[in-house]
Formats: C-alpha cells, sequence, structure tokens
C-alpha cells in the first residue's frame, strides 16, 4: 500500500520531484566514478511491485501462459544485464502480523473483483479487459524460480520485504530501489525508481527525488516516518489517525485560507507535514516525547512508535529493541525440529529455495491469496480445501518429534475461499505421516530426508513426497518418464481423488491446477528434494490458452487423436499415463470413464444447481451458493464444521464408485512440446462454461 496519499502527491502536485531519468546513462556515471574494485551498478527490484508489469501475456484468465511469462522474464532480465546493470530481486516471504489487517483487506477487495471476472464470463463468453485483470493464480511463487532458473539473484523475505529492501540497498550503495510504493521515499535509503514508469527499451523511468520531497513539504529526512505513520501505512491504518489528520488539515486551512480545490489529497499531506514541523519546533528531542503532544490513547501512542521504527535501518537512530520491526529469533515450532533442520530452513527460504516449510516450522502460519474460482459455483471445492489433506500430511511430516507423545500443535492457515470472512484463521492439525508402502523401519526422520547420504534415502525421499497425495503406486514411473510427467499425473491422480466429478468451468480448473503445483513444491520441499524444483515448474506442464482450447474440444466429443494432433507418440504416452490414473482409482474404489458432453450454454446470473460435493462433504448449504455470503457473516459452529471436514481428511477414500467426465490438465503441454504445429481453434479465444451434470452419473453408463 505505501503511505497514504504520498504516492499521489508526488505524482499530481510535485512536479519538482518526479525526475526523469535514464538508468543506463545513470549505471555509466557511477562506473566513471567508481575505482577498478567496484562492484557493478545495482539495482534492487521490488518483486511483488514489478510482477503486474511483467505479467503482459494475452491470456491470464485460464491459469496462465507461463512459457510466454518466462521469456518475457528473460528479456526484461537481460535489457539490464547488456548494460551492465546488475539485479537483485526480493519477494515478500512473510506477512508480519501487524499488517495482516491490511492484507485481509487487500484479499477482500480482489474477492469483488473476481466476481466481476466470473460474471463478466457468464454474460459474455470471453476473458475480460484489462479493467478485471487478475494475476495468475501463484504467479509470485513461481516467478521467483523462474529468476533463479534464469541465473538471478533472487531473496525471499523473512520480515517485511520493503525493509529488507531499503536494507539491502542502503547497505550495499545500490544505484536504486525499483518499485511502486511510497514507502521508499520515506525510507533513508537509495533513490527509489518507478517501475510503472518504466520504458523497458530505452531503460528510462522516473526517480523519486527524497531531498525534493523533503523541501516540497519542508521536512527533514528524519521527520518523514512520523509524516508517514500520522498519513497511514501497512503498519498504522489510516482510520486510527483521522481526527489528527482532521485537526492539521483545520488548523492548514486557517494558516492557508486561499482554496486550493484541484488537489485536495495535495492538502491533506501539506498539512500534516505542517503540524510534523511544528511538534519538532515545540521539542526538538527523542521521537516518544514528542508524540506525547499528539491526542493519542497510549495504545495508539505505541503503535505509532512502532510504525515509526518500522522505517529505521540498520545503523540509523534506534528505537527500543522490541519497537524495531525485526524477525523473531525464536521459531513457532522449534522444539520440533532439530537445529540443523532450522538453519537448512531459513538459509533455503532466504534463497528462494524452498516454499512453505520455513512458513510453518518458524511462524506456524501459513497464507494463499486469492485464486480464481466462482463463488456461485458449488460442484467444484475450493482449492484450500481440496489440498487440505495434503498441507496436513506435510504438517506430519515437518511437525513429527521424534519420541515425544505430544500431538503437534495446530497450524494457523489464512487461506482466501469464497465465504471465509477472514475474521480469525483456520486451525488446522498434522495428520501423523507414514510412508504408504511397506518398507522396513520406521517412517524415516526428517533429518534423514534432507540430509542423508545412504543409498535408500533417494528411495525413502521420492516414497515421502509420492505418499503425501497417496500416489505411492507412481514410484516406478520415477526415472522412466520425466519428472514434470511424474508430478502432473501425481497432481492430477490427487485431484481426481478429491472431487466427486470435475464438471466446473476451465478457468477454476486451471487456477486449481496451478495452485496444485504449488503444493507439490511443498511436499517436494519437506521431503528432501526428491525431484529437482524444476520438474514442478508450471511452464514445464501447463499452459491455460492451451489447456481451455483443449478442454472445450474435449468435452465436444473430439476423438484424443485429434486433441493430441495426430501424433502417435503424444497419444501413447498419453494413454500410459491414463491407464496408471484409472489403475490408481480403481484401487480405490473409483471408476473413471469417459463422457465427454456438448459444450454447455452461457448460463445466467445464478443457476440452478442439485445439491453438491460442499452440500454432502463440507458443510456447504444446498441453496445455490448463498450460504457461502452468509458464512462470511457468521461461521458455523467449529464442532460441526470440524467433523464434516474430517471426511475430506481421508483423502476422498470415502466416496463411492461414480463415473467422471475425462480430464485433460497438466502434462498436456509437454506431450505437445513434439507435435507439429497446431490448427487453429476458433473456441480458443472463447471462454465458456463448463458441461455441468445435475448429479454424478451412475457406475458403468
Amino acid at each position: 500500500m505505501g503511505v497514504k496519499g504520498v504516492q499521489y502527491f508526488m505524482d499530481s502536485c510535485c512536479p519538482e520531484v518526479c525526475v526523469n531519468v535514464n538508468l543506463r546513462d545513470m549505471a555509466t556515471q557511477l562506473v566513471a566514478r567508481g575505482t577498478a574494485n567496484s562492484p557493478d551498478p545495482t539495482l534492487v527490484v521490488d518483486g511483488m511491485a514489478c510482477i503486474r508489469h511483467w505479467y503482459s501475456c494475452r491470456d491470464w484468465v485460464c491459469g496462465g501462459q507461463w512459457k510466454e511469462y518466462v521469456d518475457i522474464l528473460k528479456s526484461w532480465c537481460e535489457t539490464f544485464t547488456s548494460t551492465g546493470i546488475r539485479l537483485v530481486f526480493f519477494f515478500d516471504g512473510v506477512v508480519e502480523e501487524q499488517k495482516r489487517q491490511e492484507w485481509v483487506k487487500r484479499r477482500r477487495r480482489v474477492n469483488g473483483e473476481i466476481s466481476k471476472i466470473f460474471c463478466h464470463i457468464k454474460a459474455h463468453g470471453e476473458q475480460p479487459g484489462r479493467e478485471l485483470f487478475c494475476l495468475p493464480s501463484g504467479l509470485a511463487t513461481f516467478t521467483c524460480f523462474a529468476l533463479r532458473s534464469l541465473g538471478q539473484e533472487v531473496f525471499c523475505s523473512v520480515q517485511e520485504a520493503d525493509y529488507e529492501i531499503a536494507s539491502y540497498a542502503r547497505q550495499h550503495g545500490c544505484m536504486g530501489i525499483l518499485g511502486q510504493d511510497s514507502d521508499f521515499i520515506i525510507y533513508d535509503s537509495s533513490p527509489y525508481l518507478s517501475v510503472a514508469k518504466l520504458q523497458i527499451n530505452s531503460l528510462t523511468t522516473v526517480l523519486y527525488d527524497q531531498q525534493k520531497f523533503c523541501q516540497a513539504t519542508g521536512l527533514s529526512v528524519f521527520q518523514l516516518p512520523l509524516l508517514a505513520c500520522v498519513l497511514g501505512n501497512d503498519v498504522v491504518s489510516e482510520e486510527k489517525m483521522q481526527h489528527i489528520r482532521n485537526n492539521a488539515m483545520a488548523t492548514y486551512r486557517e494558516k492557508n485560507p486561499v482554496s486550493h480545490t484541484g488537489a485536495p489529497r495535495g492538502q491533506m499531506i501539506l498539512a500534516v507535514a505542517q503540524l510534523v514541523s511544528s511538534l519538532w519546533a515545540k521539542q526538538a528531542e527523542d521521537t516518544g516525547k514528542i508524540l506525547q503532544h499528539l491526542n493519542l490513547s497510549p495504545p495508539h501512542r505505541e503503535l505509532l512508535k512502532k510504525g515509526i521504527c518500522s522505517y529505521l535501518l540498520p545503523g540509523q537512530e534506534s528505537c527500543p529493541q522490541d519497537e524495531i520491526s525485526a524477525h523473531p529469533s525464536n521459531c513457532a515450532f522449534e522444539e520440533y525440529v532439530s537445529p540443523e533442520i532450522l538453519k537448512s530452513c531459513r538459509e533455503k527460504h532466504v534463497a528462494a529455495e524452498g516454499f512453505m516449510v520455513y512458513s510453518v516450522v518458524y511462524e506456524g502460519v501459513i497464507e494463499c491469496s486469492n485464486t480464481l474460482e466462482d463463488e456461485e459455483d458449488t460442484e467444484l471445492l475450493p482449492q484450500a480445501f481440496v489440498y487440505k489433506p495434503c498441507r496436513q500430511r506435510i504438517y506430519g511430516l515437518l511437525l513429527r518429534h521424534d519420541g515425544s507423545t505430544a500431538d503437534p500443535p495446530a497450524v494457523k492457515e489464512w487461506f482466501v475461499y469464497p465465504g471465509n470472512p477472514l475474521k480469525e484463521p483456520d486451525m488446522v492439525h498434522p495428520v501423523p505421516f507414514s510412508l504408504s508402502c511397506a518398507i522396513p523401519g520406521d517412517s524415516p526422520s526428517l533429518d534423514l530426508l534432507w540430509f542423508g547420504t545412504g543409498p535408500e534415502v533417494p528411495a525413502l525421499r521420492l516414497m515421502s513426497f509420492l505418499s503425501i497425495f497417496d500416489c505411492s503406486e507412481l514410484t516406478e514411473l520415477h526415472g522412466v518418464i520425466e519428472g514434470s510427467l511424474l508430478a502432473a499425473l501425481c497432481l492430477i491422480t490427487y485431484i481426481v481423488m478429491q472431487l466427486p466429478f470435475i464438471s466446473s468451468r476451465a478457468v477454476q480448473l486451471g487456477s486449481l491446477y496451478v495452485r496444485g503445483l504449488s503444493h507439490l513444491l511443498g511436499a517436494n520441499c519437506a521431503s528432501g528434494c526428491p525431484l529437482p524444483n524444476a520438474a514442478l515448474m508450471p511452464w514445464h506442464s501447463f499452459d491455460g490458452r492451451l489447456f481451455h482450447s483443449k478442454y472445450l474440444l474435449a468435452h465436444s466429443g473430439t476423438e484424443k487423436t485429434v486433441l493430441l494432433d495426430n501424433n502417435p507418440s503424444c497419444l501413447s504416452l498419453f494413454l500410459q499415463l491414463r491407464e496408471r490414473l484409472i489403475e490408481i482409482c480403481r484401487k480405490r474404489g473409483r471408476v473413471l470413464q469417459s463422457r465427454p458432453r456438448p459444450n454447455a450454454p452461457v448460463q445466467s446470473r445464478k443457476p440452478t444447481v442439485e445439491p453438491g460435493y460442499r452440500d454432502r462433504h463440507t458443510g456447504w448449504p444446498s441453496d445455490g451458493g448463498e450460504g457461502w455470503r452468509e458464512r462470511g457473516e457468521e461461521r458455523r459452529d467449529r464442532s460441526e464444521y470440524e467433523k464434516r471436514e474430517r471426511q475430506l481428511e481421508r483423502g476422498g477414500r470415502h466416496f463411492p464408485p461414480h463415473s467422471y467426465p475425462e480430464c485433460h490438465i497438466g502434462g498436456s503441454q509437454r506431450m505437445q512440446e513434439s507435435c507439429p504445429p497446431r490448427q487453429s481453434y476458433r473456441s480458443r479465444r472463447r471462454y465458456q462454461l463448463a458441461p455441468r451434470w445435475s448429479q454424478p452419473p451412475a457406475p458403468g453408463t
């Protein structure tokens, strides 16, 4: 979010603060002024601020065009490195609890935008315009790995990312911070450069000059943190300082009676700046004494002090140690893992080499942002519930404390899904982990999986990974097919075993698949990486545009040979993998049959559906989806909720045998790569509701 109103003030009210610069020239000047041992000109990049600008692929609603996206990243990075500019990327690794409410507020806002996206698809049968653009699910997670695969330096934060970015830039004397967050004009660090105004071809952008900003507001650099907190930021909410700003505005207008009708938000910045300046004029002492002059309750005064301290970087004026936005030294579940695991866990997290594990072990909290899910579609469970059994096994693997009889504690989950008001986290308990095959001895310890070197360890890692998804039968395919295909088959098998029938629109299924890849990644990290992380990247197994076109063709009755572009090798591989999927499902009492159905017509805003999966298994009401919003106001009784969810935690084995439509998701891209050029399908640019059944078809029909 940055500081409320400051970005607008600089862009619209203070043109002198906005300096047009050429990054190539800046780098050349730095090199000319340096010595032979000086480091290359370095630009610290706020990855989260750049993602929306990086993803310029035409299609985004069906899960993402991942290969094209990686090509865009590669070209973007090469533009800088070819001119001698070194890039260092930072991504958010945690959501600090002091910023949780702001995170929740943003997630709720995006939920409203997602609802509009599905309304548009139902009404028009096509992807909405850029005004409703929503990032493909999992984009931030996989962008870290994409940049690493391109040879870039990537860091994942263990505290507030803005703080780590500013600290790194100051410590290493970097040429600038590339982002879009007005907090960077507050930190006393390297120059703040705009990614929104970046012209990549010419490497020109806008530099927000901190000294000129101080001149415009009449403040010194050390006074800017107080200005930011009174205006409102991620730490100190805008609402808590409202009365202070109102008083400041009233005083400002008394002293400046000339009306400023054109820029009211600009007036607010100047009014608060005038207040801040007057406080220091009254008493030029430490921040704590200065805050005594503000009409604040003790808790709000302490919050304001904490907000000010969050802008102070290492080596600058210090606040009391407990006020600084720093990562706690003790982890949440320290007693459940060895010191070696803790050390490795943190190192992999910081280096952006892991996923999920650090958040569970150190924080005891994980979160998942918005996913493209239709709140009115009662046939497909939200991904948070689909992958919950998988996460519980990961928790069980990570937090199994040898020799302890105490049950491991619950993990706090902040997952965004339809009907979740996000007023409190879901408390999810680990499920005891055990391998799905008969290997002599007890289940392997986490230390053995992560650090073991014996000949049996690779097999244990692979079995642990597959057991998390209840797919141990796939062990024999390791080394026979590519790792990305094995991962895709594992994920598809898991999805099929969790869902009673797959008949929702391809838009949501695409997001479900990509979210599943992130769970594969987490399970792989927890199991000691039996598969290379590169094999789990979406650009190796999924393309949203291709998936959607094939999905519509499959449900229109198109033959398999045509779906696979008449390529015999692709068809052979597909049939082999499908047979393995059917075999696993058969062992679980599930029967899969191909029942292509014609594409359903575009439906009305509120389709009528029969009681579906949520009604029977997760406590969702049979009212066509209206109960989701009711849960947003008042959750069901926790005991009832957990009782109904226990059925899901058993991994889907409780389902009676049904027949299901054939689902061609994931894995298809890898098989398509060796195929001849595809024909242009007329339906490719249309986004339709998937075929529906009023109820699961009877077995054998």
